[in-house]
């Protein structure tokens, strides 16, 4: 590889076979291959390899002087993916199994990069809440503030917390488990409890979901209960005008 076109190739260990897939992603994402399962901003795609899906993700272009921000200072996205899943994973927050990531540089400026997990088992996210009876529903958001409350804890907060980056599923003993996904931007200090009541801004709630939320986080992290309940609907309706639910 000359100094002009530069790669950052990193592979978890116990995914070290893959290597070769991850180096063809450019390629793979050009011509269109694997089956598409979002595409915005950035775009998502499931492949399979060796009789196994993965989700490989590949990050939009930035503009130029984003290019070279990326490119001299800052850590990709796919980067800080990978580093934060597993990061969550040592935390015992629930992430899909990340396997690696590659990043482009040409020169001294971003080109593209991809971040790649496995498929998570969790395939269901928090919007259902809204629109679909969920009997389990209170397990539901016990868990999502237990994980918060870990994270906060640690001094974590996910920057993009918002219904389509939390996954869950009931496990074979029926019990909740969660994913969090979509880990490239994530805070790191001490979380207070507005801070922390904060955070759940971006997720729908009604009253009775921000009751079970607020009393099982503040339980968790010492906070007064009515504070943090007052709180995370205040918060939700002050985010751009948005309703509570």
């Amino acid at each position: 590889m000359s100094l002009f076109h530069h790669q950052d190739l990193v592979v978890h260990p116990q995914y070290q076979e893959l290597t070769p897939y991850l180096q063809a992603l450019p390629q793979l994402f050009a011509q269109g291959q694997g089956e598409v399962i979002h595409n915005g901003r950035n775009q998502l795609r499931k492949f399979t390899w060796n009789g196994k899906e993965y989700v490989a993700k590949s990050y939009h272009r930035p503009h130029f002087i984003n290019q070279l921000v990326y490119g001299t200072i800052r850590p990709s996205k796919a980067k800080r993916a990978y580093e934060n899943a597993l990061l969550f994973q040592q935390l015992g927050v629930g992430t899909p199994q990340p396997v690696g990531y590659l990043t482009i540089r040409k020169g001294l400026l971003f080109d593209q990069s991809f971040f790649v997990t496995e498929v998570s088992l969790c395939q269901v996210d928090f919007g259902i809440l809204m629109t679909t009876e969920v009997p389990y529903m209170d397990e539901v958001l016990k868990e999502v503030a237990r994980t918060t409350a870990v994270l906060h804890s640690n001094g974590y907060r996910h920057l993009d917390y918002g219904r389509g980056n939390i996954l869950f599923r009931l496990d074979e003993e029926q019990k909740v488990q969660l994913d969090v996904i979509d880990l490239n931007r994530v805070a790191v200090g001490k979380v207070d409890v507005k801070s922390g009541c904060k955070n759940f801004e971006r997720l729908p709630a009604t009253p009775h979901m921000h009751r079970v939320m607020a009393d099982t986080y503040a339980g968790l992290r010492g906070f007064d209960k009515e504070e943090c309940y007052t709180l995370m609907k205040a918060y939700r309706t002050a985010d751009k005008g948005k309703e509570e639910y």
